[in-house]
């Protein structure tokens, strides 16, 4: 079930879950950076090197999975590389680019409470 968090338990939810996160890896993350290590582990494949154009996929699949908390992607299935496939099944609202970071905000969050990680 998808909890949607007012903009201050957000900020702060966000905060401890990157910290979590930064500390488990060593590593300063973003956003952007969060939402690449959930590409990779819905790749499952593990850590391994990526090509510019892999990794760019792995974010395209993060977005989807994300998103799919809203209904606006599904997973269509995976390729015979054991990439995954999303369609869009219902269009998103145009959003300011606020909008658009407390939504994947919100549902990296939930990602990460569903994984039982957070």
């Amino acid at each position: 079930m998808l909890h949607i968090s007012n903009v201050e338990e957000l900020k702060k939810d966000w905060d401890e879950l990157l910290e979590m996160l930064c500390t488990s890896f060593d590593a300063d993350l973003d956003l952007q950076g969060v939402i690449f290590l959930i590409g990779v582990q819905e790749l499952g494949r593990g850590v391994q090197k990526f090509s510019k154009d892999e990794k760019q996929d792995l974010m395209h699949i993060a977005t989807c999975r994300l998103l799919s908390f809203y209904g606006y992607y599904e997973l269509e299935g995976t390729d015979e590389d054991g990439w995954p496939h999303w369609k869009l099944v219902k269009e998103l609202p145009k959003m300011s680019l606020g909008e658009q970071d407390y939504l994947l905000k919100n549902s990296v969050i939930e990602y990460f409470r569903d994984s039982g990680i957070f």
